[in-house]
């Protein structure tokens, strides 16, 4: 095991929380719950149908006892569950019935009790896809203020530790965004850097943005997207290492880096990675997985309200325990973030005199962490944001 998720383990040990696995019934995660709850790593519950899971536990010999089971349509809170998602999906064409099925799907009890602060977080995914892991989070635990993006990181552990952070490099967005463009782009490098120091920390988040590209080589609009999200970043956040548009290589070696892009604070020693698009994110961070043998953990998502985590079809029962220790840390750091009124007078922050100073401030910070607002997309030319209700000369587009 990695020293890195050994440290992960070792800060969810040292505040338990509340993480829920709907997939309660596939052997690798009653497996994982046994091995979580005989570690200390998270107070889990399992859903499915009790006779069912306790089969499984008993075919691979995992102790679960002690473990909630929770079968969402003979649960107490199920039909106060039904009436409240009827409420908040009602006006998208949700109707009683619909409410009642839905609620019956383990993966939206689960958002919904999440959203009801009854648990911490939750993890899926080793038999839905990504789709059907994030829908329920998205209508019902929703985005915290200020993100417009969802977006996910792999924790990727390769044998050279001359790579990255100890050979340790984030991968960001391989999960979820189809085909970003440069604004999102632009977040999804800013959510993983600032992740990389409160969740993994990081010493110093180096982010190369990916391309077939280096400088300029080649003329596409793809290329141009890359670019016009690095700068778009560098603007939003001066403080932060970040450079591109760059090839792999130029990112990851140093010789090959100091030949394409000379005087680069980030080339040959990149330990993020910001793939231009999900295809080649997706491709690439399994090729690395399989052929160069590299432990992918993840996909850690980012940008909800509270932590919710998918987990690859693939995935092994390590794997799962993993994620739920991260999950658990991600919930440890997801105090709500305070509103202005309180930022100015409880705290001896100054306010920021423009967007840009905002930006360099939350960014320096944990911008996009759990634990404060996040950094800056766009700015709103309106007096005040709708979101927020700050003035727009210090509100991030929401």
């Amino acid at each position: 095991m990695s020293s890195l998720i050994e440290g992960i383990k070792a800060k969810a040990k040292a505040n338990k929380q509340h993480i829920l696995l709907p997939e309660g019934e596939e052997e690798r995660t009653v497996q994982a719950a046994a091995i979580i709850k005989e570690q200390g790593l998270a107070d889990v519950t399992l859903f499915g149908k009790p006779e069912k899971i306790a089969a499984i536990a008993a075919q691979y010999n995992a102790d679960i006892a002690g473990i909630d089971i929770i079968d969402p349509e003979n649960h107490e809170l199920y039909p106060a569950y039904v009436e409240k998602f009827y409420e908040m999906r009602k006006l998208k064409g949700v109707t009683p019935e619909k409410a009642a099925v839905t609620m019956k799907d383990p993966l939206f009890f689960a958002a919904m009790m999440v959203k009801d602060k009854k648990a911490d977080g939750f993890v899926s995914g080793a038999i839905n896809t990504t789709g059907n892991t994030l829908r329920p989070g998205l209508q019902i635990v929703k985005m915290r203020p200020g993100i417009k993006t969802i977006s996910s990181f792999f924790i990727m552990q390769v044998k050279d530790k001359s790579y990255g952070e100890d050979g340790t490099i984030l991968f960001g967005d391989c999960a979820i965004n189809i085909n970003p463009d440069a604004d999102q782009l632009a977040e999804i490098a800013l959510c993983t850097a600032e992740n990389a120091k409160v969740l993994l920390d990081f010493k110093e988040p180096r982010v190369a943005m990916l391309s077939f590209s280096t400088k300029g080589s080649a003329k596409h609009e793809n290329v141009d997207k890359v670019a016009a999200a690095t700068a778009k970043v560098k603007e939003l956040n001066p403080d932060l290492m970040v450079d591109g548009e760059m090839q792999a290589d130029a990112a990851l070696v140093s010789k090959v880096g100091n030949l394409k892009c000379p005087g680069s604070p980030v080339a040959g020693k990149a330990n993020i990675l910001i793939f231009p698009d999900l295809q080649s994110g997706n491709i690439g961070y399994k090729l690395v997985q399989r052929l160069g043998g590299a432990e992918a953990i993840g996909p850690v998502s980012q940008g909800f309200a509270a932590p919710i985590n998918d987990l690859s079809r693939g995935c092994s029962i390590e794997d799962i325990v993993s994620l739920v220790a991260i999950t658990a840390v991600q919930a440890q750091l997801s105090t709500p973030a305070a509103p202005p009124s309180s930022i100015s007078s409880s705290t001896s922050t100054p306010r920021p005199s423009s967007p840009r100073a905002f930006a360099s401030a939350s960014a320096s910070t944990a911008a996009c962490s759990p634990t404060s607002p996040p950094t800056a997309t766009k700015w709103r030319s309106r007096r005040t944001c709708p979101t927020t209700k700050w003035p727009s000369r210090w509100c991030w587009k929401s």
